[in-house]
């Protein structure tokens, strides 16, 4: 296994660990703050880390595969969470606040696709 192959897979991973962090804490605690905005934002980091590597050893990989177009929809939509998220708490308004988890429940489970995808494909390499 190439360093470059486990370091996608490690940071890919640690996305998975704080974004799953993220979205469970904040629904927990029944309202959004700014532990969870930070989790989120780096969530995000370690997954556009991760898929920056993955797709720099894909050599000839369509994008327009299942895994390539839900991977692209999971970063933009982790993307606009995080902004929106960033939004909501700035305008502190209680009610946006304490629904948010619901967002984030949608955009979690949207991200697991392509990463239980590129566990799969992964394992038939």
């Amino acid at each position: 296994m190439s360093t470059k192959l486990i370091m996608a897979i490690i940071t890919i991973t640690l996305a998975l660990v704080f974004y799953t962090i993220g979205v469970f804490s904040e629904r927990k605690s029944g309202i959004l703050k700014k532990p969870h905005l930070i989790i989120f934002w780096m969530g995000l980091v370690f997954d556009t880390i991760g898929t920056t590597i993955m797709s720099s050893m894909a050599k000839g990989a369509s994008l327009l595969s299942p895994h390539g177009i839900t991977g692209a929809l999971a970063i933009i939509l982790m993307l606009f969470h995080a902004i929106w998220a960033t939004v909501v708490f700035k305008g502190q308004e209680r009610k946006k606040l304490e629904n948010f988890h619901k967002f984030s429940i949608v955009v979690w489970l949207i991200w697991l696709v392509p990463y239980v995808l590129g566990v799969f494909i992964g394992m038939g390499a």
